[in-house]
């Protein structure tokens, strides 16, 4: 009897070993909020880590609000956010008191090749979203002071990514060198699938921010791991090696990150062209967040119509002056010891990449791009249908093609200013596009976009 018992016991003990060693398959359903619910195989010991992974990023909550789309926003307070985690930031103090804002100065008309037309000039028409206002928001719950609202990461979530590794994480830039293109224009060309439509300032510029005002729509997505998104890029280092720093911030629609189709708010950095540091929003350590009503990874909403009401958002990534005192003499600042703030709206600091996390952007950046990006999965054989933009073309104009307007670009002595000519770029025409002009209310701006596959985009 004894050995019985004995031998079932070792039975039952090498069972679970096996289970866990050798990972017998779990059944998950992943929910896809506005798209298809489906089921799939995981093991036991993807499982495991996928568990240890959010159990790192979800930080225990001061307070829970289910917002009406599905997300819950964890209240997590400043000091126990996941930033802090990043080994550059151990003894980081999180900065209490607000950066200055950059200085508006006077916008200086471009060359005469830029022209007005009636049709540009539709600034009453507009109407930007007050407050950056997000979903979460709509019963009126606001987490508390102290804290800061972090979107709560999910096993689907993960699940719906490629691995663990790529989760939140956009595909490296390819490092093949396009010899077409000029030696200050972006290296977008790339073997990964993903195709811009872009304006952007030449590399030989010391440039310490930039804003625009940005469109925004939901445009359609064919496949779960394609997106389509709107943003600002400051960038430093080399487009052909793998060390180029990259800070971003715009909307994005992304069923992969999200598990819907609704469009939010997104930040994103690396320090070496995408390949292992960085990633979106909090979804790794390094962005400090400071703003206790915006969750970065929230949805945006209204969204824009065609051809009736349009909103948009107001994007500002700058360096901050950090004041220093020099032998004897009175203060003075200097951009190149200050964080990267982002500010959403007109007024509202939403946090910081803090200087430390990087290497070419430690002191300034040397180029800036505004516009769309899309992936291109070709899944089917042909390029895909997801849309950038509001699905149409440049030349649709304004309630139809989506836009960016009052492009402009932080200097040295903590100004803006209006961005006096930009240079344009789109890898297929056929497929989006880009037109950019000036007006005396927008500034230098551009409409841009595009619907992906039809009779000339195959």
């Amino acid at each position: 009897m004894k050995m019985d018992s004995l031998v079932l016991l070792l039975g039952f003990l090498l069972l679970t070993l096996f289970s866990q060693r050798f990972s017998l398959p779990v059944v998950v359903a992943l929910d896809l909020k506005n798209t298809t619910r489906y089921s799939k195989q995981v093991s036991t010991l993807r499982l495991e880590r996928i568990e240890k992974h959010l159990n790192k990023i979800n930080k225990p909550p001061v307070m829970t609000i289910q917002s009406p789309d599905g997300d819950i926003i964890d209240c997590v307070h400043k000091r126990k956010q996941p930033a802090l985690d990043h080994p550059l930031l151990k003894n980081h103090k999180i900065q209490k008191v607000a950066p200055e804002r950059p200085k508006v100065m006077k916008t200086m008309k471009p060359s005469s090749s830029s022209s007005q037309s009636e049709n540009d000039t539709v600034k009453a028409k507009t109407g930007g979203i007050a407050w950056g206002h997000q979903m979460w928001h709509t019963n009126g719950t606001r987490c508390p002071r102290g804290t800061v609202p972090i979107r709560r990461t999910t096993v689907s979530d993960v699940l719906r990514a490629k691995s663990l590794f790529d989760y939140g994480k956009k595909s490296q830039r390819s490092t093949n060198v396009n010899v077409n293109r000029q030696a200050d224009a972006p290296d977008v060309a790339s073997g990964n699938g993903h195709e811009h439509a872009i304006a952007y300032t030449g590399s030989s510029n010391e440039v310490y921010g930039a804003k625009a005002t940005i469109n925004v729509w939901t445009p359609a997505i064919e496949q779960m791991n394609e997106f389509s998104l709107s943003q600002i890029w400051v960038l430093s280092g080399s487009f052909d090696g793998t060390d180029l720093n990259s800070i971003e911030a715009g909307w994005q629609v992304s069923p992969e990150i999200y598990g819907d189709s609704r469009p939010r708010l997104f930040t994103y950095w690396t320090t070496d062209s995408y390949q292992a540091t960085g990633c979106y929003n909090l979804l790794c350590s390094g962005f400090v967040q400071t703003n206790s009503r915006i969750a970065i990874g929230a949805s945006i909403s209204p969204v824009s119509s065609y051809a009736s009401d349009q909103f948009d958002v107001t994007i500002l990534i700058w360096k901050v002056h950090t004041q220093f005192n020099l032998l004897n003499s009175p203060s003075a600042h200097d951009p190149k010891l200050g964080n990267w703030w982002m500010g959403y709206g007109e007024n509202n600091l939403v946090g910081y990449w803090p200087a430390e996390l990087f290497t070419h952007l430690a002191d300034r950046a040397t180029m800036v791009e505004w516009g769309g990006e899309v992936v291109n999965t070709r899944s089917t054989g042909e390029h895909t249908s997801t849309q950038m933009g509001s699905g149409h073309f440049a030349e649709d104009g304004f309630g139809k093609a989506s836009y960016f307007r009052n492009l402009e670009i932080v200097d040295s002595d903590n100004s803006l200013s209006s961005v006096r000519e930009v240079s344009i770029l789109a890898e297929n025409t056929n497929c989006y596009n880009i037109k950019s002009s000036y007006n005396s209310d927008w500034g230098t701006y551009f409409y841009y976009g595009g619907p992906g596959r039809n009779p000339k985009c195959q």
